[in-house]
């Protein structure tokens, strides 16, 4: 098992001497690496078996650090940067050859955001070098949300885990990136739709089922838990699969069952948000065979709640 703790120096220490740290942000937890050193990227992708045709999410701890990395920032991601960061977006831009093809998957463009958590933003500007950070779990499985998610998961082959505490938000970041100019949604996450286009104006939303992704997080099948989830009505689908083996994961409805988790008690998306990764994680403990689960309201946080559902139900896990 890995150790758990707030020191900030031995984060620090690790990720200079070149090692992976489990860092918290407001969105899911990260395995964090220096973005710069090659040796350490490589480790991020076998320790999450992860294949390496899919790009890493660069972390840093504001926008005037970005213009190391990046040879432009459009106006409208630098209004996106300056109304959201630190926050739940990151900005697909174009990458200066300082970051290794390795992080971008050999793409001209770097996924780079500023996490908005007091921890890491401190780490972040301890040290004198970028974060590559995807979510800190195996690849394809359930992100982790809390410490404890991260070390039975990854606590064998990690050494420290940088304890935040639970995540705010609960989703992975919105990407958002450019085409002539042109804003597009390539993952959605943390940060509506809605508020997006209320800075910026309309964007165009990228499918997600490319084998070969332009940005993180867009693979078909993902983020799904041990268990095989079906999405529909619950109430028809309590009447094909045994209630006695059969995890219910809803919205707001409370089935009266033992092996149920609802999202939001008090019915808000954010709280269905901050809860959606903890929920399908506590179903891998349960002596149930499949998770019926149905769509959320499909609206702001909701849309990307029904992503990941969508997704964790495509999965093949048996």
């Amino acid at each position: 098992m890995a150790e758990t703790g707030t020191d900030i120096l031995k984060a620090k220490v690790l990720l200079e001497a070149g090692e992976l740290v489990a860092i918290p942000t407001e969105t899911v937890y990260g395995l964090a690496g220096n973005a710069l050193n090659t040796a350490a990227v490589a480790k991020i992708f076998a320790v999450k078996n992860r294949p390496q045709f899919d790009p890493l999410i660069v972390h840093v701890y504001d926008i005037q650090q970005v213009n190391n990395y990046v040879t432009d920032i459009p106006e409208k991601a630098r209004l996106l940067a300056e109304n959201f960061w630190p926050g739940p977006l990151t900005l697909l831009l174009k990458k200066q050859s300082i970051i290794p093809d390795l992080v971008t998957a050999g793409l001209d463009t770097v996924g780079i955001r500023c996490p908005k958590h007091a921890l890491t933003q401190e780490l972040l500007r301890s040290i004198s070098f970028p974060l590559a950070a995807p979510s800190a779990n195996p690849f394809g499985y359930v992100s982790p949300t809390r410490p404890e998610h991260v070390d039975g998961q990854l606590g064998n082959k990690i050494q420290y885990i940088l304890d935040g505490g639970s995540c705010e938000v609960g989703i992975e970041s919105t990407i958002v990136g450019f085409e002539d100019g042109n804003p597009i949604v390539y993952r959605m996450g943390g940060l509506s739709i809605e508020a997006i286009e209320a800075v910026i104006g309309k964007v165009r939303l990228q499918s997600h089922s490319a084998s070969n992704p332009k940005s993180p997080g867009q693979l078909k099948s993902h983020y799904a838990p041990r268990k095989k989830v079906i999405i529909g009505r619950i109430e028809d689908l309590l009447q094909q699969y045994p209630a006695h083996c059969a995890g219910l994961l809803t919205f707001q409805k409370d089935f009266n069952s033992p092996y149920q988790f609802i999202l939001s008690p008090s019915g808000t998306l954010e709280e269905a948000a901050q809860n959606l990764f903890t929920g399908l994680h506590a179903f891998d403990k349960m002596p149930i065979e499949v998770i019926l689960t149905e769509m959320v309201p499909d609206n702001g946080l909701g849309r990307a709640i029904n992503d990941r559902l969508r997704r964790a139900a495509a999965s093949e896990n048996p």
